[in-house]
């Protein structure tokens, strides 16, 4: 495809500055295209504990729910262990359409571009408005940048911090798609056992009532 004829179809495919009113409508960037379909989050409306991940996996992608895979199960596990009553959490993430590129059969999972972080902002700023969170904590690097508004923003040094942004107090942790493909069962401990620590610290400012 020439240079021009992309740009042609990028002007039909993003429409950057749109406020779409749902995300089937939504064109803010050029993801829509190849997802199945946009996965919004899910949880109470008024819910005390946002969890932020990247970008439905597959198995969202084609669900239309997040975190219902591998990476949900995993989650559903480290709340319980953690003490932190699901019914309490909303959960989403950063990105709403997956963004993924063909391995044989496979659609394998791509990490999403800081436009893309960017143009999904304005679904994670409605969830907030209408959710209201005490404390959202973000799952992996992506989900940091985009909660902190701060595409500079490490993971790795971050881990075991409580952050404030916008009112909000934030607690960064891997996702637990980290802990998965970790390559030996004890880095998957280490990373499964700081997912754990990060919700428990969640619960425990759930509780005191911090953020407001």
């Amino acid at each position: 495809m020439t240079t021009h004829a992309q740009a042609a179809l990028s002007e039909v495919l993003v429409v950057p500055d749109q406020h779409p009113s749902t995300l089937d409508a939504c064109r803010r960037c050029r993801l829509w295209h190849d997802a199945t379909q946009g996965v919004g989050g899910e949880g109470p409306k008024r819910a005390r504990i946002m969890m932020v991940g990247e970008q439905p996996g597959d198995k969202e992608d084609l669900a239309g729910r997040p975190f219902v895979g591998p990476a949900g199960a995993m989650l559903d596990a480290a709340l319980a262990e953690a003490g932190v009553d699901r019914d309490d959490v909303f959960v989403t993430n950063a990105v709403k359409h997956f963004k993924w590129s063909q391995r044989g059969k496979r659609r394998m999972h791509k990490t999403p571009g800081q436009r893309e972080i960017e143009a999904c902002r304005y679904w994670l700023e409605k969830e907030y408005e209408a959710v209201d969170p005490r404390v959202v904590v973000a799952l992996g690097a992506t989900a940091l940048k985009s909660v902190l508004h701060d595409y500079r923003a490490g993971l790795r040094d971050r881990l075991g911090e409580v952050l404030t942004c916008a009112g909000r107090l934030v607690v960064p942790t891997y996702h637990p798609s980290y802990a998965l493909r970790a390559p030996d069962p004890d880095a998957r401990k280490q990373a499964y056992d700081t997912i754990v620590a990060a919700l428990r610290q969640a619960g425990r400012l759930m509780r005191e009532g911090r953020g407001r």
